[in-house]
């Protein structure tokens, strides 16, 4: 234990990847359905993977596990092979992709993306370590490069076929060799309110591609997945996995040195930090991880969430910020606000003539609101009331936004957080003050 108090920042979260990674494979092996782990593997490799998919009900229990165990492990070793070193970035990346492997990535179209990134590499001769996390955001959008590959342009799945993989591979090697530049750009856009910045990139590049492959050329959009297979779901086999897992991490931050104390101070500091590990250490981060993972995973059981692959996967996704600047204290907020809203538009919906389907725990609202969670720094500097605000904007809008897309940008709620920013972030500049501001003023009084 003294040898991991030692470790650096970048040693630690490379332990974190992967013990994850250990987790979800020895989780796989312990499926009732492990006979059929890798015939499942196939399923989820070879059919389509639009929003939203249940990989439960398309490969089985284990071989989602399966998939989540690997793509954990080939996302350790491009830091490993490339001597990348992880930071609360790398966080992100890591936890978000391995979140979207139980409902859109896979082990194969994560390559064409990736593949694109190290181009770009070659091209201006940067290091390969140094743009491993671009490598990982680029995947969220994996399953275009999976209808590329299949079905495209036909409706339904034709199987693999050598024009479909040439036509993968090229786009994804376009889009990763560009992502560099736009992430780079994001947090520009929305200054820094959006913890999801790789949204903003990769859900214009599925804007851009919907066009120019569906809508210009007349090719008909790919219907989602059906809404039949997210009946396929499991509350115990989620609900201990999860628990297990938070649990182990909060105990080792114990262990670690990590005190009540030291850990209500990332709760409560006035100041907007968006890297824990390095602020307050790897104990305490840890203990994020563990305590709001918990946090996340009580939510989505009080609200009566179906637990499909869906489910499971974005209670990672939710959690990928835990390095970032989400935490329980200022994330509630935003839960608050997505639950006021569904009420309220419940309420409305029949007073109008609508029919209301948006209710809190509908599988889209679920998902919308694991990404609201990216707004959390709204909440930090202006106050929980304009966190508030910010998640009841990001409710109204995100089931719409896949329209932009197609379906196609597995950072469908990062990317309506982006937008949520550029609406509402200029107005709190002009006509709000900051929590800092707020209290600098009321001392001034004193």
């Amino acid at each position: 234990m003294n040898k991991i108090k030692k470790l650096s920042e970048g040693s630690f979260l490379k332990l974190v990847f992967a013990f994850l990674t250990a987790c979800f494979l020895i989780a796989a092996l312990c499926m009732n359905d492990r006979a059929q782990m890798f015939t499942g593997l196939w399923q989820i490799i070879s059919q389509p993977s639009k929003l939203s998919t249940n990989y439960f009900a398309v490969g089985g229990y284990a071989a989602t596990f399966l998939n989540m165990g690997l793509v954990c492990a080939i996302s350790l070793l491009l830091f490993v092979i490339f001597k990348g070193t992880p930071n609360n970035a790398s966080t992100l990346a890591f936890i978000l992709t391995v979140g979207f492997a139980s409902w859109g990535i896979n082990i194969l179209n994560i390559w064409p993306t990736i593949f694109g990134v190290m181009v770009y590499c070659l091209v201006k001769k940067e290091k390969f370590g140094a743009n491993v996390n671009a490598m990982l955001f680029s995947t969220g959008i994996a399953p275009l490069i999976t209808d590329l590959m299949i079905r495209y342009p036909n409706a339904d799945a034709v199987g693999f076929n050598l024009p479909g993989i040439g036509l993968s591979l090229l786009v994804g090697l376009v889009i990763g060799f560009f992502l560099p530049a736009g992430l780079a750009n994001s947090p520009k856009v929305h200054k820094g309110f959006d913890l999801y910045s790789a949204a903003l990139p990769i859900g214009m590049t599925a804007f851009l591609l919907n066009g120019v492959l569906y809508k210009t050329l007349g090719v008909a959009l790919p219907a989602a997945a059906d809404a039949a297979q997210l009946q396929v779901a499991s509350r115990l086999t989620v609900n201990v996995f999860c628990i297990t897992v938070f649990g182990i991490c909060v105990v080792a931050a114990f262990l670690l040195g990590c005190r009540p104390k030291d850990y209500w101070r990332l709760l409560t500091d006035p100041a907007l930090v968006t890297n824990f590990s390095s602020t307050y250490g790897n104990a305490v981060f840890l203990m994020n991880l563990g305590v709001y993972g918990l946090f996340i995973l009580g939510y989505y059981n009080l609200i009566g969430a179906s637990f499909n692959g869906v489910t499971f996967g974005i209670i990672f996704c939710m959690l990928a910020c835990c390095n970032s600047g989400s935490h329980p204290g200022n994330v509630w907020p935003i839960m608050l606000g997505y639950f006021v809203a569904s009420t309220v538009c419940g309420w409305l919906s029949p007073l109008v003539g609508g029919n209301f389907t948006l209710a809190v725990n509908a599988q889209a609202i679920c998902v919308g609101l694991c990404y609201a969670n990216g707004l959390s720094p709204i909440a930090d500097k202006y106050g929980w009331r304009y966190g508030f605000l910010a998640a009841v904007l990001h409710y109204l809008l995100v089931t719409s936004v896949p329209t932009l897309h197609g379906g196609y940008c597995l950072y469908n709620g990062g990317f309506t957080a982006a937008l949520i920013c550029i609406i509402l972030v200029p107005e709190l500049e002009r006509f709000c003050k900051t929590k800092d501001e707020k209290k600098a003023l009321k001392a001034e009084k004193k």
